[in-house]
């Protein structure tokens, strides 16, 4: 069973950053690639950001130049480094993994979300 935790979502005042870490836990061969995906109220969830575990980064158009993903391979954690946010920005940020077992198994998992919520 493989778990994502997700963490350092919450309230930033506008033009402020907030940095997102998901961490995969559990039993697995290898996580190649790990992402964010977000949801507003009424809308549709939404490609944010991906990465490798080798550091090749892809991103979507509203994150470019905003948004930053890492990861750290030997912990298995992403992280999503926000800055600049307004109002366009406040959602459910969820973390998703591509996660393969030694079975060659491939199981994509999901995070419970995380708030990230900007004030005016």
């Amino acid at each position: 069973q493989v778990q994502l935790v997700e963490s350092g979502g919450g309230l930033v005042q506008t033009g402020g950053s907030l940095r997102l870490s998901c961490a995969a836990s559990g039993s697995f061969f290898s996580v190649p690639e790990m992402g964010w995906y977000r949801q507003a109220p009424g809308k549709a969830r939404e490609f944010v950001a991906s990465s490798t575990s080798s550091g090749r980064a892809n991103y979507a158009d509203s994150a470019k130049g905003r948004f930053t993903i890492s990861i750290d391979s030997a912990k298995n954690t992403v992280y999503l480094q926000m800055s600049r946010l307004n109002s366009a920005y406040p959602a459910v940020y969820s973390c998703t993994a591509e996660v393969w077992a030694r079975t060659l198994l491939r199981t994509d998992y999901w995070g419970q979300g995380i708030q990230v919520t900007v004030s005016s």
